[in-house]
This record gives structure tokens, C-alpha cells and sequence, in this order.
């Protein structure tokens, strides 16, 4: 996942662009479209562009969808 999130998306806190969506940059709706939106993306064009490395992105989104879920079905 690293190739997803190189040290230059981290601010000087230390948070990465997916955090800074999920605290405060993005309503909850907006995150959640945003994940759903590249995993859409990524698992249509994969034959056509990158292949397996897009496959990969779709996972990453699709986990950090699953996760940011999870958190809000805790908070209720």
C-alpha cells in the first residue's frame, strides 16, 4: 500500500490524505462516495489499464471503506 500513500501525501503531522478526509476535510457522505467512486474506477478499467496494480487500489479503497464503516456503526 505504500505505493498508495508516499511520504510526500503525509503533512507534518504525520496524517495522510485518507485521514484528513475522514477527520474533518470531507463530510461522512462525501468520504464514503469518494472510497466507492475509486472502487468503482479501479475494478472497471483493470483489463484495459493497469491491471493487477488497479486491482490492488480497489482493494485499498474497498478496505478503507469497510473500515470507516466499522468506525461509524461503533459510534452509534
Amino acid at each position: 500500500m505504500a505505493e498508495l500513500q508516499p511520504d510526500y501525501y503525509k503533512g507534518k503531522d504525520g496524517n495522510d490524505l485518507f485521514d484528513r478526509f475522514e477527520h474533518g476535510l470531507l463530510t461522512p457522505d462525501e468520504v464514503a462516495g469518494f472510497y466507492k467512486g475509486n472502487v468503482i474506477k479501479y475494478l472497471t478499467r483493470f483489463k484495459k489499464k493497469n491491471g493487477l496494480e488497479d486491482l490492488k487500489k480497489a482493494r485499498v479503497y474497498l478496505t478503507r471503506l469497510i473500515d470507516f464503516e466499522d468506525v461509524k456503526e461503533d459510534e452509534k
